[in-house]
């Protein structure tokens, strides 16, 4: 391959201030989508990748990173945490993932976000650049016996930035809809449980329909018509530009969530599903893309198979599933790329783990052309390794968050530091 030279055209914006213009070389490229470089090199102008090459000659002034003995892939993404909105689980001061109300379509999780939070620092050290932080009730029961439903718009997120604002990636990536469930292994009671969810089911059906007649009197004009701040928000579900997420663990309710999308006519995403049946051929059919869970998880039932956690993200891609991974936490986010190597190890495909964390993310919230892989013109996340991601062993040595490079250290390493100079 032929030098590429950084012509003038650069030039207004290459000079060795810069923070997010550079060039990286020496470093062994892993695009995920492309055939990865050896000693390759990545120019960034402005936060966004301008070249991948070979070569490429810089300009002067240019400020020059190198990456020798380094590989470089694309920032990881976690597609289910609660990062931002939780800091202390035992202090409820700084819990904000739920609000009171059954129905909240309405509510952002984005503009709650702590952009200070000390859970950031330390997910940045790992290589993860973004993360999908969404509202939940945490399954508490709410007023009258009512659960929360509908909690909020999902929101993807970058790891580094001043406010909200700059952290946005995707600021409403998705709906989040806790589905109801039924107890497992349940005799006493059990009544009682199917009457509850039953009447659940027809509460969201209910909503959505008084959403959908909301639309046809706003789009018609009806005399008397008042803006509805639920019904507003749910326009982009019923148009199609917003997926649903809905959180559904066990087959009978992950049957009624497909059945319900169909019925709906809504973008479905499934969110940590702990045990497939015989849903997969119908996720399959209607393309409906998945969000697994910590393969760490201990098994769901008492009488399941030690690794049976282990072994769902290979079943789904057997299945011919588009997979994603949530830690679906906040101080736990950092194990991320570990969760994805233990799937590999119970036979999931090495590349479809990695693009599991990369590519796929992006994809199922509405970002591949941003984000997700290293590519002319995207927004340059990455991170600099001293090996595989998925491995233990393996060291993060630079992050770089929309071209600028970001501190590593966060509270793991400055109490590492402070206990191993202890006197």
């Amino acid at each position: 391959m032929r030098p590429l030279t950084v012509f003038a055209i650069f030039s207004a914006a290459v000079w060795a201030g810069d923070t997010d213009t550079f060039l990286l070389r020496n470093v062994d490229v892993y695009a995920v989508v492309n055939a990865s470089i050896k000693d390759g090199a990545i120019l960034v102008v402005d936060g966004k990748i301008a070249e991948i090459g070979s070569k490429i000659v810089p300009s002067k002034g240019l400020r020059i990173i190198d990456g020798k003995g380094l590989r470089a892939y694309p920032g990881m993404i976690d597609s289910g945490t609660e990062l931002g909105l939780a800091e202390v689980s035992d202090v409820r001061a700084t819990v904000d993932t739920a609000e009171l109300g059954v129905f909240m379509p309405q509510l952002r999780a984005l503009v709650a976000v702590n952009a200070e939070s000390e859970h950031f620092p330390v997910a940045r050290a790992n290589g993860i650049t973004s993360v999908l932080t969404f509202p939940s009730s945490n399954g508490n029961a709410r007023p009258g016996g009512e659960r929360q439903i509908i909690s909020g718009q999902a929101a993807l997120i970058h790891m580094d930035g001043w406010t909200w604002e700059e952290l946005a990636v995707n600021r409403s990536a998705a709906l989040h809809l806790i589905f109801p469930s039924l107890p497992a292994n349940q005799a006493s009671g059990y009544a009682e449980a199917k009457r509850v969810y039953d009447r659940e089911l027809q509460q969201i059906d209910d909503f959505f329909d008084q959403a959908r007649r909301y639309r046809i009197a706003k789009v018609g004009g009806a005399p008397g018509f008042k803006t509805d701040l639920k019904m507003e928000a749910m326009l982009p579900v019923l148009e199609g530009k917003l997926p649903v997420a809905i959180s559904a663990a066990r087959e009978q309710a992950i049957r009624d969530a497909i059945q319900f999308a169909g019925r709906q006519q809504v973008r479905m995403v499934l969110l940590h599903p702990r045990e497939w049946g015989k849903t997969a051929p119908e996720l399959k059919a209607r393309n409906i893309p998945v969000i697994l869970g910590p393969t760490l998880d201990l098994p769901l039932n008492e009488d399941d198979a030690y690794d049976s956690s282990f072994t769902l993200p290979a079943e789904a891609f057997r299945a011919g599933l588009k997979i994603a991974f949530g830690t679906f936490d906040n101080e736990f986010v950092r194990n991320l790329p570990y969760n994805a190597a233990t799937a590999v190890a119970y036979g999931l495909p090495y590349e479809e783990a990695l693009k599991a964390v990369t590519i796929n993310a992006a994809e199922i919230w509405g970002v591949r052309d941003q984000i997700g892989s290293i590519e002319k013109g995207k927004l340059a996340d990455l991170m600099l390794t001293t090996g595989d991601p998925l491995e233990t062993q393996t060291e993060v040595r630079m992050l770089f968050i929309k071209g600028k490079q970001v501190d590593l250290t966060n509270r793991h390493t400055r109490l590492y530091q402070k206990y191993l100079n202890r006197p």
